[in-house]
Parts: C-alpha cells; structure tokens; sequence
C-alpha cells in the first residue's frame, strides 16, 4: 500500500521501518510548515547522550509557508557543525568509514529547499538499504486522501505516538548512556551496516 508521510531530514528509524513496508511513498509537500519537527531536525548518539541537529530555515511567507517553499538558511555553516558531530559520534562505529562518503555530499552540496535536500536524502537511504520504492510527491494538500495510509500526523510530530519496539543493537556510547531507541537512521546504518534493512523490519 502507498503511504503518505512528511518530509524529513536524518528521519528516524520508525519513519523508515514504515517506508519498507510500502510499496509507494507520497510525500507530503503542501501541507503548511510545522516547525521543530522531524522535517527539519534529527536525533543522533553523541557522546552526551541523545544530540539534536536542526536545519536553520527561512519560511519565505511566514506561518502560510508550504514546506515545499521552505528555504535553508544559510546565515550559520550548520552543514559544518552536522558533519563535525555525526563524525564525533559515529566515527569509532563499525560501518562509518564504509558509508560516510555517501553521506558526506549532503554536507559539501548546496541546496536552496529542504524539502529537496530531504528527498534526495531519502532516495539514498532507500537505496542504502536496497529498497527499490518508488518517491513521488503530493500535488496538493489534501485532509483526509484516498488510497493511501496517512502517517503525517504520526510520523510528523516531534513526539510521535507509534508505541514500537526497537530490538537491541550496539552503539557506539551505549556502555555511558545505555541503548537508546528510535533515533536517526545514521545510528542504525552505521552500527548495523548491511544488517539494517532487516533490522527496520524487525521494529514493531
């Protein structure tokens, strides 16, 4: 079944457990922007613990603005600041030098939109996790659509309700802090390299 969810950046692992369960992904690109979400925030395992990275925007039309239109801003070198703390806290763990190159493009290519950096995100990490779903997106926003499962509620707030069950693995600061579940994909890619497909279909 075709699933509609938000845009996200680094999206956590819940959002892609759901994603290799669909056959079809919508995303949701005329909805108004919310902010302080996954669409444009990420949780990692940095050495303190649980590290959110956020994405400075600009919302060109204020509280109107679509989340197609939002802007990234460029007044802080926040790719700089990401880069530097996904190296801090996945460096040591047993994939990174493997999958790093992939992902370091994201922060030495401009984009303008977030919604585009996102997608493009995506597409990579459905293909890291040899997944040959198809992205399309909404051309309008619509309530209450048919013929898909509508997660944009429950995958896009900052605190979303799905009641899962994430199996443990090792990561990398996990004997200071404990296993934390949840997190962004990057902590499940690089701990679980090719393993993390089947460990996303594990959570439920």
């Amino acid at each position: 079944m075709a699933i509609l969810i938000p845009t996200a950046y680094l999206p956590p692992a819940c959002y892609m457990a759901e994603a290799l369960h669909a056959d079809k992904i919508v995303l949701e690109a005329f909805e108004t922007y919310s902010k302080q979400t996954i669409r444009n925030h990420c949780v990692i395992f940095g050495p303190n613990g649980r590290q959110i990275l956020s994405i400075p925007i600009v919302k060109p039309n204020g509280n109107h603005t679509l989340t197609k239109d939002v802007i990234i801003s460029t007044h802080q070198p926040w790719q700089k600041i990401h880069w530097r703390s996904i190296e801090t806290a996945y460096s040591n763990s047993p994939f990174f030098l493997f999958y790093q190159d992939m992902f370091l493009r994201f922060y030495e290519k401009q984009f303008k939109f977030l919604f585009d950096l996102n997608t493009e995100i995506l597409q990579l990490l459905l293909k890291t996790l040899k997944s040959g779903i198809s992205v399309t997106q909404t051309e309008k926003f619509e309530k209450s659509p048919a013929s898909v499962k509508d997660l944009r509620t429950i995958l896009g707030t900052k605190n979303h309700p799905l009641e899962l069950s994430y199996p443990h693995y090792t990561q990398v600061f996990e004997t200071r802090h404990g296993f934390l579940p949840g997190l962004s994909i990057l902590d499940v890619i690089f701990n679980l390299g090719p393993e993390a497909s089947s460990y996303l279909k594990s959570i439920g």
